[in-house]
């Protein structure tokens, strides 16, 4: 599927329902026009995000993302070779929210993982 402005709405609802924001959370991104379109800024307002994009001409300003994708790429998704779109949905979904967000040691946490901090 291509990065459409649907696609990334309907991605950003399943990130709200599963994880429930507080209000204020600051959601960032590249300035991709399916980030600046009218609806995906209607979703973020009335979920009480807080907007925060990346200037332009200024592409280290998203460089914490990018690593997380390299990493994400270098640590994962490079050892598969899927089958179908909803076994790289699986193996992505467990590489994020059980070890990359809870037991992957992180240097900005002082080389310990979430779960330890």
């Amino acid at each position: 599927e291509r990065m459409t402005k649907e696609l990334t709405g309907k991605a950003l609802f399943m990130a709200l329902r599963s994880q429930r924001p507080p209000a204020g959370l600051i959601h960032h991104s590249d300035r991709g026009s399916q980030y600046c379109a009218y609806d995906y800024r209607v979703i973020q307002e009335q979920s009480g995000l807080k907007t925060s994009m990346s200037r332009k001409g200024h592409y280290y300003d998203n460089a914490p993302m990018e690593s997380f994708w390299g990493t994400l790429k270098n640590e994962s998704l490079s050892h598969y070779r899927f089958n179908n779109r909803d076994e790289a949905i699986s193996v992505i979904r467990e590489y994020i929210e059980i070890f990359y967000n809870r037991q992957r040691r992180h240097s900005r946490l002082g080389n310990i993982s979430p779960a330890a901090f």
